[in-house]
């Protein structure tokens, strides 16, 4: 496994045979034979025991291509730190060099050239691979693998099957327990199929840890908070945070009888419940979001580790926040995090933390694993390989304003519903396709595929129009963090406005004009929207999915380029 210091070695080997003037194939085959599979792997063991976690994976059983953001705005006390640094400035905070393998899977910059040079990353039988050698150098009674949530969503397979395919793959990984987010998206009854209520198991053989969903009702607990693991001699508890705010970002008609929260009282009564009971490491496995985590961190007291997601951050270091360590995975099974902790005295005193990147070529895939794949996806495979298009240009979708992936939703939306303007969500799943690449049903399906994917057509008022890009703005930026409820902005389309991230709500929006003839956007007059993904029950539409495939069958060829329609202002 790379540590931070292998790694820089590996970027130091390939920096030489990844310069200009190297063929592009011969540049890709070098760039890969300079790393193997045992340089991933390498790493100096810590310890009684090695934590290792994976989180927001998206259904993506196979590798993909996946850019890091080029703008990650944070605010508040986390304006300009960790994790919302991007591109170069990482790369300097962690003196990366640019072009290098960590480069690559850390950063955007030259995303189209290193994409060439590396890559697809990810694939569980990928990840497969890296789990079983740990579990072999270690043993696997030193070893815990967990899964930080929304892995049940993301893909068509996920979606065909309710969730099955993912939960028969992390089954097979050995995942030993989860949380959720997207999961719910799914609804009550089949969460509680696969996963059981409060001491009652589920059909599948995950330990699924919730500890801050109540019934609605009684303001019971739904799910186990905690579970009680024994690793290397050492008594390690897990306490599980699904995501606090999925009924207002996702439909509350589907979970209706059930609360959730960030519960911070809760979270402590569970630490402390967690030592009474002797354990010696206690890990917060949460879906809560990084901002929201470090915050979580500095007011509650006893967490040794807490394994962050939702937010999709990918740090190569923890970042230590009082006593705890925050860990970020990133997603899409791009990487693997491995925690050795050494404890003494009833207390961790020492811990030893990599940040594998799950390089696919470079990774052999799992015999077992890559079997279970294939045959979960045999009855599709074909569909899911037809080409709709071409791309001549990047489509990427991570951004916090916008993404060529999420223009192109939006002029299909403007296009196939003879809409005005185009409204769409700011998920932060969804592949990467690079210029070149057919675009396949599989790829639209990356990007689309939820249990409510009805695409609207209606009519707004401008003034609507204003305060549902405020309504989103507060929820991404507001300066307090237990406010914020992660994703991206709302994206737009054949529209633009100005934003002042830094202003007080209902203030930030201002400029609304169409883009067509930079005509103002008028509060009294009504708009033809089309948009997708709407929390109401009972919207109508045709899914998203088929939008997108008949806009794209009419074109053919795309060339996509990033676009400047939204203004960002920040106070000083």
């Amino acid at each position: 496994m790379l540590t931070r210091r292998s790694f820089l070695q590996v970027v130091a080997a390939t920096a030489v045979i990844t310069g200009l003037g190297t063929g592009r194939g011969l540049r890709r085959a070098a760039a890969q034979a300079a790393i193997r599979q045992e340089d991933l792997l390498r790493f100096s063991s810590k310890g009684q025991l090695t934590i290792l976690h994976m989180a927001d994976t998206h259904a993506q059983l196979k590798p993909l291509y996946y850019r890091e953001p080029s703008v990650n705005l944070g605010v508040g006390n986390a304006r300009g730190r960790l994790p919302h640094i991007t591109g170069t400035e990482l790369l300097n905070a962690f003196q990366i060099r640019e072009a290098s393998a960590e480069a690559y899977m850390l950063s955007c910059d030259d995303y189209e050239a290193m994409a060439r040079t590396y890559g697809r990353v990810g694939g569980l039988d990928r990840m497969a691979t890296l789990i079983k050698a740990i579990r072999a150098e270690r043993g696997a009674e030193r070893v815990l693998l967990l899964d930080g949530g929304d892995a049940l969503q993301g893909s068509f397979t996920a979606l065909a099957t309710r969730g099955s395919d993912m939960v028969n793959a992390l089954e097979a990984l050995g995942v030993e327990a989860t949380t959720g987010h997207w999961e719910f998206t799914l609804g009550a009854d089949r969460v509680v199929e696969l996963f059981g209520e409060l001491d009652r198991p589920g059909a599948s053989s995950l330990i699924f840890l919730a500890g801050n969903v109540r019934d609605g009702e009684f303001a019971e607990p739904v799910f186990n908070s905690t579970h009680l693991f024994e690793r290397g001699g050492i008594a390690v508890a897990v306490i599980g945070q699904a995501f606090p705010y999925t009924p207002i970002a996702n439909p509350r008609w589907m979970i209706p009888n059930w609360s959730f929260g960030i519960r911070e009282a809760d979270v402590r009564r569970s630490v402390t419940e967690a030592r009474r009971q002797g354990a010696q490491v206690v890990v917060l496995l949460s879906h809560n979001g990084f901002d929201v985590d470090a915050k979580l961190a500095s007011r509650v007291e006893g967490i040794d580790v807490i394994l962050t997601a939702h937010t999709h951050d990918a740090l190569p270091q923890p970042m230590r926040i009082g006593s705890t360590l925050l860990v970020a995975s990133g997603s899409h099974g791009k990487f693997l995090s491995r925690l050795d902790v050494e404890v003494e005295n009833g207390r961790v005193r020492d811990v030893a933390y990599g940040l594998i990147p799950v390089l696919a070529d470079v990774v052999n895939p799992d015999p077992e694993i890559a079997a279970l794949i294939a045959g979960i996806r045999e009855a599709d495979e074909v569909m899911l390989g037809t080409e709709l298009a071409r791309t001549e240009g990047l489509l990427y979708r991570r951004g916090t304003f916008a993404g060529t992936l999420d223009d192109l939703i939006c002029d299909a939306l403007l296009a196939e519903r003879d809409a005005e303007i185009a409204l769409s969500p700011g998920f932060r799943w969804g592949g990467t396709l690079i210029p070149g690449q057919a675009v396949t049903w599989e790829d639209i399906y990356n990007a689309t595929a939820i249990t409510y994917p009805a695409a609207y057509r209606s009519t707004m008022k401008g003034e609507r129009i204003k305060l549902i890009l405020e309504d989103v703005a507060d929820n991404l930026f507001n300066p307090d963090p237990y406010y914020q409820q992660g994703g991206d902005m709302v994206r737009v389309g054949g529209m633009g406005y100005t934003i002042n991230v830094d202003a007080p709500i209902g203030s930030r929006i201002d400029n609304l004009h169409l883009l067509g003839s930079g005509a103002p956007i008028e509060a009294a007059k009504e708009y033809v929207v089309a948009g997708w993904a709407s929390v109401n029950q009972g919207t109508e539409g045709p899914p998203i999915w088929e939008i997108v495939g008949s806009y794209l069958k009419e074109r053919q060829v795309l060339s996509p380029q990033p676009r400047k329609s939204v203004k960002i202002v920040r106070a000083g």
